[in-house]
Protein backbone atom coordinates (compact mmCIF):
# COMPACT_ATOMS: atom_id res chain seq x y z
CA UNK A 1 0.00 0.00 0.00
CA UNK A 2 1.48 3.60 -0.93
CA UNK A 3 0.69 6.02 1.10
CA UNK A 4 3.64 8.52 0.39
CA UNK A 5 1.81 12.24 -0.65
CA UNK A 6 -1.33 14.19 0.58
CA UNK A 7 -4.12 11.64 1.41
CA UNK A 8 -7.81 13.50 2.34
CA UNK A 9 -9.81 12.04 5.12
CA UNK A 10 -12.52 13.23 3.13
CA UNK A 11 -15.80 15.06 4.49
CA UNK A 12 -19.23 13.24 4.29
CA UNK A 13 -21.24 15.57 2.59
CA UNK A 14 -25.15 15.82 3.53
CA UNK A 15 -27.79 17.17 1.57
CA UNK A 16 -29.90 20.05 3.15
CA UNK A 17 -32.85 17.09 4.41
CA UNK A 18 -29.16 15.41 6.20
CA UNK A 19 -28.85 12.33 3.92
CA UNK A 20 -25.59 11.71 2.54
CA UNK A 21 -25.19 13.53 -0.78
CA UNK A 22 -23.92 10.72 -2.80
CA UNK A 23 -23.29 12.79 -6.04
CA UNK A 24 -21.15 15.24 -4.33
CA UNK A 25 -19.25 12.86 -2.36
CA UNK A 26 -18.39 11.43 -6.08
CA UNK A 27 -17.34 14.96 -7.47
CA UNK A 28 -15.08 15.38 -4.33
CA UNK A 29 -13.17 12.59 -4.98
CA UNK A 30 -12.75 13.10 -8.69
CA UNK A 31 -11.48 16.87 -8.11
CA UNK A 32 -9.44 15.57 -5.40
CA UNK A 33 -7.59 12.91 -7.84
CA UNK A 34 -7.28 16.07 -10.29
CA UNK A 35 -5.59 17.77 -7.94
CA UNK A 36 -3.18 15.36 -7.27
CA UNK A 37 -3.52 13.57 -4.23
CA UNK A 38 -2.53 10.12 -3.36
CA UNK A 39 -4.99 8.30 -1.75
CA UNK A 40 -8.25 8.99 0.16
CA UNK A 41 -9.36 8.26 3.67
CA UNK A 42 -13.17 7.18 4.14
CA UNK A 43 -14.76 7.55 7.35
CA UNK A 44 -12.28 9.21 9.37
CA UNK A 45 -12.96 12.25 11.92
CA UNK A 46 -13.49 14.71 9.48
CA UNK A 47 -16.03 12.14 7.93
CA UNK A 48 -18.22 12.20 10.64
CA UNK A 49 -17.79 8.88 11.04
CA UNK A 50 -19.55 8.68 14.64
CA UNK A 51 -22.54 10.26 12.80
CA UNK A 52 -23.12 7.68 10.50
CA UNK A 53 -25.84 4.65 10.65
CA UNK A 54 -23.81 1.82 9.39
CA UNK A 55 -26.00 1.78 6.33
CA UNK A 56 -24.73 5.06 5.66
CA UNK A 57 -21.28 3.97 5.92
CA UNK A 58 -21.52 1.49 3.22
CA UNK A 59 -22.91 4.14 1.04
CA UNK A 60 -20.02 5.88 1.71
CA UNK A 61 -17.67 3.43 1.51
CA UNK A 62 -18.84 2.06 -1.67
CA UNK A 63 -19.66 5.37 -3.58
CA UNK A 64 -15.56 6.56 -2.79
CA UNK A 65 -14.94 3.13 -4.47
CA UNK A 66 -16.99 3.65 -7.35
CA UNK A 67 -15.78 7.03 -8.05
CA UNK A 68 -11.88 6.79 -7.26
CA UNK A 69 -12.04 4.06 -9.85
CA UNK A 70 -8.72 2.20 -9.01
CA UNK A 71 -6.43 5.62 -9.55
CA UNK A 72 -5.54 6.44 -5.64
CA UNK A 73 -4.74 4.60 -2.33
CA UNK A 74 -8.04 3.84 -0.65
CA UNK A 75 -7.91 3.24 3.41
CA UNK A 76 -10.99 3.18 5.24
CA UNK A 77 -11.17 4.41 8.76
CA UNK A 78 -12.47 1.79 11.31
CA UNK A 79 -12.17 3.18 14.93
CA UNK A 80 -15.88 2.40 16.64
CA UNK A 81 -15.77 2.15 20.83
CA UNK A 82 -15.79 -1.76 20.48
CA UNK A 83 -12.87 -3.67 18.74
CA UNK A 84 -15.18 -6.47 17.92
CA UNK A 85 -17.38 -3.87 15.67
CA UNK A 86 -13.92 -1.97 14.78
CA UNK A 87 -12.93 -5.73 13.29
CA UNK A 88 -15.98 -6.18 11.71
CA UNK A 89 -15.98 -2.82 10.14
CA UNK A 90 -12.19 -4.02 8.79
CA UNK A 91 -13.33 -7.10 6.93
CA UNK A 92 -16.03 -5.07 5.36
CA UNK A 93 -13.42 -3.06 4.21
CA UNK A 94 -11.31 -5.33 2.82
CA UNK A 95 -14.55 -6.74 0.80
CA UNK A 96 -15.70 -3.55 -0.93
CA UNK A 97 -11.96 -3.03 -2.15
CA UNK A 98 -9.92 -0.69 0.08
CA UNK A 99 -6.43 -1.09 0.32
CA UNK A 100 -5.99 -0.59 3.85
CA UNK A 101 -7.45 0.51 7.16
CA UNK A 102 -6.96 3.62 9.85
CA UNK A 103 -7.45 2.66 13.33
CA UNK A 104 -7.54 4.75 16.76
CA UNK A 105 -7.55 3.34 20.29
CA UNK A 106 -11.39 2.97 21.29
CA UNK A 107 -12.96 6.20 22.34
CA UNK A 108 -14.55 6.78 25.92
CA UNK A 109 -13.35 3.73 27.67
CA UNK A 110 -9.92 4.99 28.49
CA UNK A 111 -8.49 1.73 28.32
CA UNK A 112 -4.60 1.39 29.36
CA UNK A 113 -1.95 0.85 27.39
CA UNK A 114 -2.07 -3.03 27.53
CA UNK A 115 -5.93 -2.49 26.46
CA UNK A 116 -4.71 -0.63 23.45
CA UNK A 117 -2.46 -2.96 22.35
CA UNK A 118 -4.81 -6.01 22.77
CA UNK A 119 -7.72 -3.97 20.68
CA UNK A 120 -4.97 -3.17 17.63
CA UNK A 121 -3.84 -7.16 18.24
CA UNK A 122 -7.36 -8.28 17.42
CA UNK A 123 -8.32 -6.24 14.72
CA UNK A 124 -5.22 -7.14 13.34
CA UNK A 125 -5.96 -10.58 13.64
CA UNK A 126 -8.95 -10.44 12.03
CA UNK A 127 -7.70 -8.68 8.66
CA UNK A 128 -4.81 -9.10 6.45
CA UNK A 129 -5.33 -5.47 5.54
CA UNK A 130 -2.02 -3.19 6.60
CA UNK A 131 -3.53 -0.79 9.16
CA UNK A 132 -2.02 2.82 10.19
CA UNK A 133 -2.89 3.87 14.09
CA UNK A 134 -4.36 6.81 14.43
CA UNK A 135 -2.78 8.91 17.98
CA UNK A 136 -5.15 11.19 18.58
CA UNK A 137 -5.86 12.05 22.43
CA UNK A 138 -7.71 15.32 22.29
CA UNK A 139 -10.59 13.45 20.35
CA UNK A 140 -10.21 9.74 21.73
CA UNK A 141 -8.82 10.51 25.49
CA UNK A 142 -5.71 8.47 25.60
CA UNK A 143 -2.68 8.88 23.65
CA UNK A 144 -0.69 5.57 22.28
CA UNK A 145 2.62 6.01 24.30
CA UNK A 146 5.63 5.13 22.53
CA UNK A 147 6.29 2.23 23.97
CA UNK A 148 2.91 1.22 22.54
CA UNK A 149 3.74 2.07 19.13
CA UNK A 150 7.46 0.31 19.45
CA UNK A 151 5.72 -3.05 20.32
CA UNK A 152 2.26 -2.59 17.41
CA UNK A 153 5.33 -1.35 14.89
CA UNK A 154 6.95 -5.50 15.19
CA UNK A 155 2.88 -6.33 13.76
CA UNK A 156 3.36 -7.49 9.99
CA UNK A 157 -0.04 -6.09 9.14
CA UNK A 158 0.71 -2.69 11.64
CA UNK A 159 2.36 -0.28 9.04
CA UNK A 160 2.55 3.04 10.49
CA UNK A 161 0.44 5.63 13.01
CA UNK A 162 -1.04 9.40 12.01
CA UNK A 163 0.74 11.50 14.62
CA UNK A 164 -1.86 13.94 15.50
CA UNK A 165 -1.19 14.91 19.31
CA UNK A 166 0.31 17.92 18.25
CA UNK A 167 3.41 17.82 20.17
CA UNK A 168 6.35 17.48 17.57
CA UNK A 169 8.62 15.57 19.97
CA UNK A 170 6.29 12.37 20.12
CA UNK A 171 6.77 12.12 16.48
CA UNK A 172 10.48 12.95 16.45
CA UNK A 173 11.11 10.32 18.72
CA UNK A 174 9.14 7.66 16.49
CA UNK A 175 11.08 9.22 13.31
CA UNK A 176 14.38 8.60 15.14
CA UNK A 177 13.47 4.90 16.40
CA UNK A 178 13.26 4.04 12.62
CA UNK A 179 11.02 1.20 13.34
CA UNK A 180 11.48 -1.47 10.32
CA UNK A 181 8.33 -0.86 7.58
CA UNK A 182 6.73 1.09 9.36
CA UNK A 183 6.11 4.87 8.78
CA UNK A 184 4.89 8.00 10.79
CA UNK A 185 2.57 10.36 9.23
CA UNK A 186 1.81 13.73 9.68
CA UNK A 187 -1.29 14.51 11.34
CA UNK A 188 -1.01 18.05 12.06
CA UNK A 189 -2.28 20.47 9.95
CA UNK A 190 0.49 22.89 10.95
CA UNK A 191 3.56 20.91 11.46
CA UNK A 192 3.86 19.66 8.33
CA UNK A 193 7.28 20.91 7.36
CA UNK A 194 8.69 19.49 10.54
CA UNK A 195 7.76 16.28 9.47
CA UNK A 196 8.69 16.34 6.28
CA UNK A 197 12.33 17.50 7.18
CA UNK A 198 13.02 14.96 9.22
CA UNK A 199 11.77 12.51 6.22
CA UNK A 200 8.40 11.77 6.74
CA UNK A 201 6.94 11.28 3.21
CA UNK A 202 3.12 10.98 4.01
CA UNK A 203 0.53 13.51 5.51
CA UNK A 204 -3.46 12.57 6.01
CA UNK A 205 -4.51 16.15 6.30
CA UNK A 206 -8.23 17.01 7.05
CA UNK A 207 -7.54 20.41 5.50
CA UNK A 208 -6.39 18.64 1.94
CA UNK A 209 -10.47 19.05 1.94
CA UNK A 210 -10.22 23.01 1.44
CA UNK A 211 -6.37 22.86 -0.28
CA UNK A 212 -5.59 19.96 -1.76
CA UNK A 213 -3.54 21.33 -5.02
CA UNK A 214 -1.54 23.49 -2.54
CA UNK A 215 -0.72 21.03 -0.01
CA UNK A 216 0.16 18.79 -2.73
CA UNK A 217 2.64 21.47 -4.06
CA UNK A 218 3.71 22.11 -0.32
CA UNK A 219 4.59 18.12 -0.05
CA UNK A 220 6.21 18.39 -3.55
CA UNK A 221 8.37 21.30 -2.56
CA UNK A 222 9.87 19.78 0.54
CA UNK A 223 10.45 16.66 -1.16
CA UNK A 224 12.44 18.28 -3.78
CA UNK A 225 14.01 20.37 -0.68
CA UNK A 226 13.17 23.87 -1.75
CA UNK A 227 12.22 24.93 1.66
CA UNK A 228 12.04 28.64 0.87
CA UNK A 229 8.93 27.10 -1.18
CA UNK A 230 7.55 25.02 0.58
CA UNK A 231 7.06 27.58 3.71
CA UNK A 232 6.02 30.34 1.87
CA UNK A 233 3.02 27.82 0.57
CA UNK A 234 2.59 27.42 4.41
CA UNK A 235 2.64 30.69 5.47
CA UNK A 236 -0.20 31.89 2.66
CA UNK A 237 -2.14 28.64 4.15
CA UNK A 238 -1.62 29.34 7.88
CA UNK A 239 -4.12 31.84 8.73
CA UNK A 240 -6.98 29.21 7.25
CA UNK A 241 -5.10 26.24 9.01
CA UNK A 242 -4.72 28.21 12.33
CA UNK A 243 -8.46 28.99 12.27
CA UNK A 244 -9.68 25.38 11.53
CA UNK A 245 -6.91 23.96 14.13
CA UNK A 246 -8.34 26.42 16.77
CA UNK A 247 -11.94 24.76 16.67
CA UNK A 248 -14.75 24.06 14.33
CA UNK A 249 -12.20 22.03 12.54
CA UNK A 250 -15.17 19.79 10.32
CA UNK A 251 -17.12 22.88 9.86
CA UNK A 252 -14.62 24.59 8.61
CA UNK A 253 -13.57 21.29 6.48
CA UNK A 254 -17.20 21.09 4.91
CA UNK A 255 -17.58 25.15 4.58
CA UNK A 256 -14.21 25.47 2.45
CA UNK A 257 -13.86 22.42 0.37
CA UNK A 258 -11.99 23.04 -2.76
CA UNK A 259 -11.41 26.68 -1.95
CA UNK A 260 -14.81 26.88 -0.65
CA UNK A 261 -16.17 26.10 -4.00
CA UNK A 262 -17.94 23.09 -3.25
CA UNK A 263 -19.45 23.21 0.57
CA UNK A 264 -20.60 20.01 1.27
CA UNK A 265 -23.04 20.67 3.21
CA UNK A 266 -24.08 20.85 7.30
CA UNK A 267 -22.50 19.37 9.81
CA UNK A 268 -24.47 16.26 11.87
CA UNK A 269 -24.91 16.36 15.64
CA UNK A 270 -23.87 16.63 18.12
CA UNK A 271 -21.43 19.07 16.61
CA UNK A 272 -23.16 22.54 15.83
CA UNK A 273 -23.23 24.71 12.19
CA UNK A 274 -21.19 27.88 12.26
CA UNK A 275 -23.32 31.25 11.86
CA UNK A 276 -23.53 32.96 9.01
CA UNK A 277 -20.70 35.58 10.37
CA UNK A 278 -18.55 32.70 11.65
CA UNK A 279 -18.90 30.90 8.12
CA UNK A 280 -18.39 34.25 6.54
CA UNK A 281 -14.97 35.12 8.50
CA UNK A 282 -13.42 31.73 7.87
CA UNK A 283 -14.37 31.67 3.94
CA UNK A 284 -12.38 35.30 3.90
CA UNK A 285 -9.45 33.52 5.06
CA UNK A 286 -9.28 31.31 2.07
CA UNK A 287 -9.12 34.04 -0.43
Amino acid sequence: MNIEGILVPIVTPFTADNQVDTALLAELVDAFIAKGVRGIVACGTTGEYYALSEAERETVLTTIVKAAAGRCTLIAGVSDMSSEVAAQRAVRAKELGYHGLMLSAPPYSLPSQQGIIEHFEYVASKTDLPIILYNFPARIGVELEFDTVAHLAKHPNIVGIKESTGNFSNALRMIQAKFDNFQVVCGCDDQPLDFFFWGVKSWIAGAANVFPGEQVALFNAAQAKDWDKARQILTDLYPALHSMESGDYNQKAKIGCLNGTKPAGKVRLPLHNLTAQEAAEFTALLK
